[in-house]
């Protein structure tokens, strides 16, 4: 029986895909690659050989140093990659990642850098191990086209020309060594800033004070050891995240936010903070003014024991009447707040007339969580949600759970629609 003439053309091969598909998927492709893998596309075609010399975007980290070896000594090795990149990569890099924290040893970077500064480089990340401190050359302030810096484990010296990034939106500095100088003149030489985050903890560069002049900043988050916070200017901005290492006693809130009329958003962390001598200190009732933006308050690790830390998170709690969201989470050690606490009664006499959601995380249980919870309920008339999470409330018995929630049932509600949810879990 003869073939039917069609035959024949069905044996014949498809064309490649990988070679025909358009230079654009090829781009969309290689960017969700490791860079490590996108290099090895080359071996497909002839068409991507060199396709990933274009990339835009690039990373570098653990991966490329895959034995002990390599990351005690990463230098041999690093200049290699670097050396390709110089040879073989044609046209802008936008973005570039560089995470070495787990390398033993910092390799030279001065040269990349350098070429980063003359190929339009917008975001930079450069992670360091904390312990190597890795000094940044020059060439970086020449990184004009920046929009995104983010620094981990190095030191930065500026030279005497540099004017600031006059583009750069977001700022996040976390171990970097930097005078409290010119991290105020580096601030408040980038008028676009909107994100900031400063992570200082190392205790041998502790800041007296911190100034802030950003007129466009939305998002403040600093951790570290300071013992003032000065927001020059800053109008616009809606999210502060605090958490502080040292003393807080000194700490004017009123007076360092006093610029922030759009302030929604905060977040106070007093749990690594020290108070040798508390008797020296009394906590005012509340604020100097009220902060009427505060819309969400934040407030983690603290005790329910009377105290000044306590005593002054629930000063901020009564100068924010018009707070809608709370999130508390409750840590009590050796037996602490077995009894009523007397600072809670004296919040008894304020309604939250605005409060709509409320989340509270035990670490134990007591009478003064207790308190806490029937507080709450009893002076928020518009409550909508109360989220309790019982990890913690309880010793996970079946008779343990009946005695607690019965009990939290009975609470009298100034809100008819309020619902009181139980969770049993840490987040």
């Amino acid at each position: 029986m003869m073939p039917r003439k069609g035959r024949k053309h069905n044996q014949i091969l498809t064309p490649d895909v990988l070679s025909n598909l358009p230079d654009n998927v090829i781009d969309v492709i290689l960017v969700r690659l490791p860079c490590k893998d996108a290099v090895r596309t080359s071996i497909l075609s002839k068409k991507w050989r060199y396709h990933w010399c274009r990339l835009t975007e690039l990373t570098l980290d653990e991966s490329h140093w895959p034995t002990e070896e390599d990351c005690r000594d990463p230098t041999i090795k690093f200049s290699k990659i670097i050396y390709q990149f110089f040879t073989l990569h044609e046209g802008p890099i936008t973005k570039f990642t560089l995470n070495l924290v787990d390398l033993g040893s910092t390799p030279e970077i001065d040269n990349f850098i350098y070429f980063l500064s003359r190929n339009g480089i917008q975001h930079l990340v450069l992670h360091f191990a904390w312990d190597m401190e890795c000094k940044l050359p020059s060439s970086l302030f020449m990184c004009s086209q920046l929009r995104h810096l983010d620094l981990h484990g190095c030191s930065l010296h500026p030279p005497s020309v540099f004017t600031g990034f006059d583009r750069l939106t977001s700022l996040e500095l976390r171990e970097v060594t930097i005078s409290s100088e010119f991290l105020k003149s580096l601030i408040s030489h980038c008028p676009l800033l909107q994100q900031l985050v400063l992570n200082m903890l190392n205790v041998y560069e502790m800041f007296n004070i911190i100034e802030i002049n950003a007129p466009m900043l939305r998002s403040f988050d600093f951790s570290g050891y300071i013992s003032s916070i000065c927001l020059k200017n800053a109008p616009l901005l809606v999210k502060v995240s605090l958490t502080c290492y040292d003393n807080v006693e000194d700490l004017d809130f009123a007076k360092s936010f006093e610029s922030c009329s759009a302030l929604e958003h905060l977040l106070l962390d007093l749990s690594y903070t020290e108070i040798f001598d508390e008797e020296a200190y009394e906590a005012p009732t509340r604020l100097s003014s009220d902060f009427n933006c505060v819309k969400r308050f934040y407030l983690p690790d603290i005790m329910l024991v009377d105290s000044y830390k306590l005593s002054l998170a629930l000063c901020w709690i009564r100068s924010f009447p018009y707070l809608e969201y709370l999130e508390i989470e409750v840590y009590n050690i050796f037996g602490g707040g077995t009894g009523e606490s007397l600072e809670l009664k004296r919040l008894s006499d304020m309604t939250f007339n605005h409060l709509r959601e409320v989340k509270l995380q035990f670490g134990t249980r007591g009478m003064s969580q207790m308190q806490l919870i029937k507080l709450l309920l009893a002076n928020s008339p518009v409550l909508v949600r109360m989220l309790i999470n019982t990890r913690y409330l309880d010793d996970g018995t079946p008779d343990t759970r009946l005695k607690i929630f019965p009990e939290i049932s009975n609470f009298l509600r100034a809100s008819p629609k309020v619902e009181v949810v139980y969770k049993n879990s840490i987040s």
